[in-house]
């Protein structure tokens, strides 16, 4: 336990510990998004005159989580832990976040970035009746090589992506940074969007920057989902894919995900492409996903049918959740070694 902060990771457990002089809550929750911890309730230690909480510790050298106090006359909230200054930004706010002794930033987020030029398009999407925003990074160098990433403000804000493409060993490039726009209806196995990306957006983006390709196609979670989806309608648009904890739902694996307004087209388009439909032209894939995260299974199972279809494809099990941290570690070195694989450098 780190006083200094109220929590600790140990080889099997996790400690939380929230100062409570006064007893002036009536209870304490721990809220996360990994598989693995499933007592949430904080006890009070009257001697200490605190809260804790001692679980055992899931496959991660990293936590993410928020606590939900509960007041005496019945109200709730959920802030970041008061008493851990460690803190991490998500596209849901920021979190408190616990690392173990294992757990290391990755080497490139600390080295210089090679010069490059930033430009933005407004591209009008008539076959979605909106207009998308990309912001290009084009390196020093002339450069026929493109990456095209799926929630690009996020992935930069959140994951340094920019400075990734930048700064890590990786051959200069192009860095296309899309809007996530209709996120939930766009990104959700939806032929239309799959369409415009490849006719109307895509084009715009090489014209801007004076090439089309060879093209990497990255996202995460559902943005996995779409370029994968999007790959499957359209091969000949994509020399390699770079999929993080991507929502590959499948009944047996997701049930709990059916809620989701979008999940029976998902669960179409997978058990399609488990079936083979749409194959069309393998390319070489690299998928990534946290060991405590629920979209694990189905992301094991989705890099066995790809590799069954004649996909090149490579898994990496992180050990995080489901979240821009850890798809930021999983950077180098898995798409560090699919931009060399695919651009022959």
């Amino acid at each position: 336990m780190d006083h200094a902060t109220g929590s600790g990771c140990g080889v099997a457990t996790l400690e939380f510990r929230l100062r409570d002089p006064d007893r002036s809550l009536a209870g304490v929750r721990l809220v996360h998004h990994v598989v693995g911890i499933d007592r949430v309730d904080f006890s009070y230690a009257a001697g200490e005159r605190a809260w804790h909480l001692r679980v055992p510790r899931p496959a991660l050298w990293r936590l993410e989580y928020l606590l939900e106090l509960r007041h005496p006359d019945g109200r709730t909230e959920t802030i970041p832990d008061p008493d851990n200054p460690h803190r991490v930004g998500g596209a849901f706010g920021d979190k408190s976040v616990l690392s173990c002794p294992e757990y290391h930033e990755p080497d490139w987020l600390h080295r210089p970035a090679r010069p490059g030029t930033w430009r933005e398009l407004a591209i009008p999407v008539p076959g979605l009746g909106a207009t998308l925003t990309a912001r290009i990074r084009s390196p020093g160098p002339p450069s026929r090589r493109i990456l095209v990433a799926h929630d690009g403000p996020e992935y930069d804000r959140l994951a340094a992506l920019a400075h990734y493409s930048a700064a890590a060993d990786v051959p200069p490039h192009h860095l296309v940074l899309l809007d996530p726009g209709e996120r939930n209806e766009w990104y959700s196995a939806n032929p239309a969007y799959a369409r415009a990306l490849v006719t109307e957006v895509l084009p715009r983006v090489y014209a801007a920057i004076g090439t089309a390709g060879p093209v990497v196609g990255m996202g995460a979670s559902l943005g996995a989902l779409a370029m994968l989806h999007a790959q499957r309608r359209h091969p000949d648009s994509f020399a390699g894919l770079f999929l993080q904890s991507g929502s590959f739902f499948l009944p047996r694996f997701d049930r709990h995900e059916s809620g989701f307004r979008r999940y029976l087209r998902i669960v179409r388009f997978v058990g399609g492409v488990g079936r083979g439909a749409g194959t069309g032209r393998p390319v070489p894939a690299v998928l990534t996903c946290g060991l405590a995260e629920e979209n694990l299974a189905n992301n094991r199972e989705m890099s066995r049918t790809l590799a069954a279809q004649g996909y090149p494809v490579r898994l990496a099990e992180v050990p995080d959740a489901h979240n821009y941290t850890c798809w930021r570690d999983a950077f180098d070195p898995g798409l560090t070694e699919l931009l060399k694989q695919v651009w022959h450098a």
